[in-house]
């Protein structure tokens, strides 16, 4: 297979894979940028509203909206800073970490039930598959 063959055709697998994903959402009370936002603080833990803009790509006023709308839900809580008073920290509520755990049942539990209709072989090839993906995206060039 080409280079060109391969690239294409990981990017609509992916593409897709992800699209199948989403589309096992629990709610839909929250946006995609506002899940991702929260499944930040779920990974990172609290951070300030500049930390999680830089984290997620955004421009700070983007974030803060982001931020506003998920605090209006009861997922997010922002407390003052303990060194900075002109800094705030936000945090997931116990609401907020609920939404994000039952998201990732939902899309873990189908993505278990299409593993389970693979062999061995072709789960080891996607474990190492996962691996590589994985090291792709952490590279920023």
């Amino acid at each position: 297979m080409s280079e060109s063959a391969l690239t294409s055709r990981l990017r609509l697998a992916v593409v897709r894979l992800n699209r199948r994903l989403r589309a096992q959402r629990q709610t839909s009370a929250v946006s995609l940028t506002q899940l991702s936002a929260m499944s930040c603080l779920h990974k990172c833990g609290p951070l300030t509203p500049g930390e999680l803009a830089a984290k997620e790509g955004v421009q700070p006023p983007s974030m803060t909206r982001v931020i506003a709308a998920l605090e209006e839900l009861g997922f997010v809580s922002r407390s003052p800073h303990p060194s900075d008073g002109r800094q705030a920290i936000v945090a997931l509520t116990d609401e907020g970490v609920a939404c994000i755990q039952a998201d990732i049942s939902a899309r873990e539990a189908w993505l278990d039930r299409r593993l389970a209709e693979l062999d061995d072989e072709e789960r080891a090839i996607l474990a190492r598959a996962a691996e590589i993906i994985d090291r792709m995206a952490g590279n920023q060039n």
